[in-house]
Parts: C-alpha cells; structure tokens; sequence
C-alpha cells in the first residue's frame, strides 16, 4: 500500500513502524473472510482492510471523525485477520497506533469518558476489583438482567500450594480479576505442574499486565505497569527461574509483546525482550514436558473454546486440544473456531450488541455436541460464556486437574 508522509505522528521510530505495517498490506481483503464485525455488518469499514486504510488517512492528515472512531471501536482485536493475512501485516500493532491519535482528535462523550476511565481505574486493580464484584454480588436482583448475567456466583479462595518445593521453578502471573473470578485456576495449575517436579511462584510486587489500559489507549498507564512487572520479574530470571507463566492468554499475549512496545525505551528495552522471551502459556510448559506419568480419569466431552489471543495472538491454535487429546479426553469438534465469542477484554461492556451476536453464535457452536464441560484458556472468555450456557464452563487446567481426582 502506498503511503505519504504519516504527518499525525511525531514519534518518528513510531512513524516508521506505522509506515512499514501499512506497506506490508496488499489490500487483497482476505482478511475480511475471517474478521467477526465484517461478517455481522458487512460494511468495508468494520472489516480489517477498510480499517487499515481508516487508519491511514488519519495517519497522513486527514481528521479523524466520530464515524472513524466507532469503527475502531467495534473492532475486537482478536487479530483472526492476522492468521488468515498472506503478507504479515501486523495489524494489531498498526490498530494500537492508530487508535490512539484517533483518541486524541475525537473527544468522546462525557459518558463514554466516565465509563471508560472507571474501567481503567478499577480493573487492573484486584482490590478494587474485588470490592466492587461484592457489591454486585449483594445487588446483584437489582441489577438489569444483560449486566446481572455477567455477575457468576462464586466463592472466592486463595492460592493453594503443595507441600512440596522443587528444584525447578517457574513464575505465574495472579492476574486482575482471575482471583476474584477464577481463583481455581492457578491453583490447578499449581497442583498439575506439582506433579511434574515444578513448583510456581507468585511475585506479590507483579501486577496488571497492562493489556485492558494499553487497548483502551491508556498508554502512559500500561507502560507503568508493563515497567513494574518487569522489575518485579527480572531478579527471578537471574536466580535461575526458569519461565514466567501465564494461565491467562490474553496476559500472556501482552507480556509476550513487552519486548516489541518497549524496544524504543532505551533503558527498558532489553529488560522488556528478556521478559518476553521467557513467557510461556500454560499449554507450552506441559508440551515442553513428559507427560506419560500423567494418568488423568477421563470422564465425559470437553469442547475446547480457543481464545484469539491463543490461537490468533500467540499462534498456538490447537495446542491445547492436542494436549488434552494425547492425555485421552475426548475432544468434541467446534464450528467456525476461529471466531471471537465476544468478550474481548472490555468489548463486552463496550459494545454489548455485537458481543451478544458473537456470543450466541459461539454457544451455539459449543453447545452443538452436549459436552460434558466447555474449556478454554482465558478468564475472560470464561465468564462470558458461562453467562449463557448451563454447561459447566472451566478453564482446561481446572479440567486436567479434576482428572485427577480434585
């Protein structure tokens, strides 16, 4: 794609990024195939291509209006377009970019301001967070019923460990909100790495990944935290921990980008590309390892929800379903897997039309073969499906653990 000179950006490394992204794309519109907004509402502009030249414009001078910002708005960064796009266009960074200066130009309404920055100030923190999900939970009859379907009734508990302390040992980041919403998992997590010979460490000065503050364009906000867990983590790296693990992929996503949005810190930098190179999903541990003393008691179907921050961000579609497969659970087959289920960290608060449509066609699909139990690999994800099936909804370590009589 042709470019004139990006005059919406003073950053020039980021005027260069911007540029070299927008070139790689050949406006072939394959990406339009796979892009769940396009399919829904059939308008160029909610599909990655008109985006992408959207974005464009604007980056070469062109002001941005409401129209451009809601159709950046609707997109769910779930990045399908990424894996389907035959030259590698980088598309979500270019989004990331680009959002930005359209937030500068375009000043929202006061309620999407209050909304939007309550959002920021209360999710990344797990104090807060937990707080405010109690008083849900007690007004919860009170609340409207679209909203009240995404409070689930659960029981909070801490991390559990085992006795045992082994020689090898890996990080895991706690999260924001999977404490408060899915405090199960890291513990399953814990007891199944146990059983390998290696014990997970939580670093209490670690925090928010930065992911929700960074894709609302809260960049100043995302890059503290970003900052923060890298200090947190790097003393551990030098003592010989092997890995830092996530049980959550859309962390893991963001922190495996650590190293590509901080390359231009000079002091960070390197820090930031050490970090990333030694994330790991959950799923990569366990491939990594030998699993024959694993000895799980199958009972029933599973059908595995990919998010799209595993299968389109951090390119490991299938690796979970693999897993699982080759420990003997039976997997039952999804339609359209590709396809985002709508949560989208904040979409489903932000845009609660498109995320029901895309959930519904979702459950749907996961409904279809009467599984025993829905798995998939993000906190998020997690809760909103549960909001609209009556399968049991888990994610698929708590699923593996449970094979174990837990």
């Amino acid at each position: 794609m042709q470019t004139r000179t990006l005059i919406a950006l003073e950053n020039t490394a980021q005027a260069q990024e911007a540029e070299a992204i927008l070139r790689s794309c050949v406006h072939c519109g394959f990406c339009n195939a796979t892009c769940p907004t396009y399919q829904i509402l059939g308008d160029e502009r909610d599909g990655p291509r008109g985006r992408i030249y959207l974005i464009k414009q604007v980056l070469e001078g062109v002001a941005a209006s409401k129209q451009t910002q809601q159709h950046m708005d609707r997109c769910l960064t779930c990045r399908a377009c990424e894996t389907t796009c035959p030259s590698g266009v980088n598309y979500g960074r270019l989004l990331d970019i680009g959002r930005a200066v359209v937030e500068q130009q375009v000043r929202r309404s006061w309620m999407e301001r209050v909304k939007r920055r309550l959002l920021c100030a209360v999710l990344p923190y797990p104090r807060r967070f937990a707080l405010l999900f109690r008083c849900a939970q007690i007004f919860k009859p009170m609340i409207p019923a679209r909203l009240r379907s995404k409070i689930p009734d659960i029981r909070q508990t801490g991390l559990q460990s085992p006795q045992n302390t082994h020689r090898r040992k890996m990080l895991v980041l706690a999260g924001c909100v999977q404490p408060i919403l899915g405090s199960a998992i890291n513990t399953a997590a814990v007891r199944v790495l146990d059983k390998l010979g290696i014990s997970l460490l939580v670093v209490p000065t670690a925090g928010c990944c930065g992911a929700l503050s960074y894709h609302l364009s809260e960049h100043a906000d995302a890059l503290d935290f970003m900052r923060r867990n890298i200090d947190a983590w790097l003393p551990y790296l030098e003592q010989g921990v092997e890995a830092i693990v996530m049980t959550a992929s859309g962390c893991g996503l963001m922190v495996k980008e650590y190293g590509d949005i901080l390359k231009h810190d000079s002091f960070y930098a390197e820090k930031a590309q050490r970090i990333s190179t030694a994330t790991r999903d959950l799923v990569e541990v366990l491939a990594a390892e030998d699993l024959s003393s694993l000895k799980p008691d199958i009972i029933g179907t599973v059908a595995f929800q990919s998010p799209c921050t595993l299968q389109h961000g951090q390119q490991l579609g299938g690796a979970v379903e693999t897993l699982l497969g080759s420990l003997g659970f039976d997997i039952s087959t999804v339609a359209n897997p590709h396809l985002c289920c709508g949560s989208a960290g904040t979409y489903s608060l932000l845009q609660p039309k498109l995320s029901q449509q895309l959930l519904q066609d979702k459950v749907n699909a996961l409904e279809s073969a009467e599984p025993d139990v829905i798995a998939t690999a993000n906190i998020g994800c997690l809760t909103h499906i549960q909001s609209m099936t009556s399968i049991p909804v888990r994610h698929w370590i708590e699923v593996l653990d449970a094979a174990f009589g837990n």
